[in-house]
C-alpha cells in the first residue's frame, strides 16, 4: 500500500481549478488502493525559512521554527509519492513557495556531484521516491508551465528521487461553464482520475493520457477573445 501527500499550493482553495484537477487524480489514486494525505499550503501557519543552515549545522533535520510544519513533517516523510499542486503565478503562489523552502530539513547536508551539478538527497528517514507536479494555468499554450516544470524538476534532481511527470492542464478556467464541468471538463477529469490510478499500479502515466488532460478546450484566438472582452466589462463596469 503506498502512502501519498499531496499539498494544493492555489489560495482558492477547493473553489479553484488546481483542486477540481488534483482532487481527481488523488480519487484515481485510492482507487489503486493509495493512502493519500491532502493539505493547503494557503492554510498552514508556516514562517519564512530564513536560510541559516539550523537544520543542517545545528540540528540535522530539525527546523528552527515551531509551526503547523511540525505536524506535517512525520505525514511527508511517510510518503512514498510526493504531489505538489499548483497554478502558475509568477512562477508560484506565496504559500506554496514558502513550503517547499520548509522541505529543506528533510533533506540530508552530505552533497555530491552528479553530471556537474551539486546535488543532494533526502534524509534516511524520508521514505519520497517520486515527486508529481500538477500544474494548472489560465493562458492556452502548455509552454506556460515551463517555468514551474523546470522549478520542481531541479527541485527533484537536488533530492536525488524520480520524477513521476507533469500533470499539466492550461487554459484550466474552460473546464467548467458557468461553474458546472462541460463535457470536455469531464473527460479531463476522467483521464485524471486514470493518471493517478495508473500511478500507483505502474509507477508512471502514459503520455497519452497526459495529452488527454492537457487536451485543447477552445482555441487559442477564442481564447484571448474571451479574456480580452472580460477584462473589457470589467474595466468599463468600473469606471461607471
Amino acid at each position: 500500500m503506498k502512502h501519498v501527500f499531496a499539498v494544493n499550493g492555489s489560495p482558492r482553495l477547493e473553489k479553484g481549478n488546481t483542486n477540481l484537477l488534483l482532487s481527481a487524480f488523488l480519487d484515481g489514486m485510492q482507487s489503486a488502493g493509495a493512502v493519500v494525505d491532502k493539505v493547503y499550503s494557503s492554510q498552514l501557519a508556516m514562517k519564512s525559512c530564513i536560510g541559516d543552515f539550523y537544520c543542517w549545522n545545528v540540528v540535522p533535520g530539525k527546523c528552527i521554527h515551531k509551526d503547523d510544519m511540525d505536524m506535517l513533517y512525520p505525514r511527508i516523510k511517510k510518503a512514498e509519492i510526493l504531489v505538489l499542486a499548483t497554478p502558475v503565478y509568477i512562477p508560484l503562489p506565496g504559500a506554496f513557495q514558502i513550503f517547499l523552502n520548509r522541505l529543506y530539513p528533510l533533506i540530508g547536508s552530505f552533497i555530491h556531484t552528479r553530471k556537474g551539478r551539486t546535488r543532494t538527497r533526502f534524509r534516511s528517514n524520508v521514505n519520497i521516491r517520486q515527486i508529481i507536479l500538477l500544474a494548472t494555468c489560465g493562458w492556452w499554450e502548455i509552454d506556460n508551465f515551463i517555468t514551474v516544470e523546470r522549478v520542481i524538476r531541479e527541485f527533484t534532481e537536488d533530492v536525488s528521487v524520480e520524477y513521476g511527470g507533469s500533470v499539466l492542464r492550461p487554459h484550466a478556467d474552460f473546464m467548467r461553464k458557468k461553474g458546472k464541468v462541460t463535457v470536455q471538463g469531464n473527460e479531463v477529469l476522467q483521464a485524471a482520475g486514470l493518471a493517478g490510478n495508473e500511478m500507483i499500479k505502474s509507477g508512471r502515466i502514459s503520455p497519452k493520457i497526459l495529452e488527454k488532460i492537457a487536451q485543447p478546450l477552445i482555441s487559442e484566438e477564442e481564447l484571448r477573445i474571451s479574456l480580452n472582452q472580460q477584462y473589457k466589462d470589467l474595466h468599463t463596469k468600473r469606471l461607471k
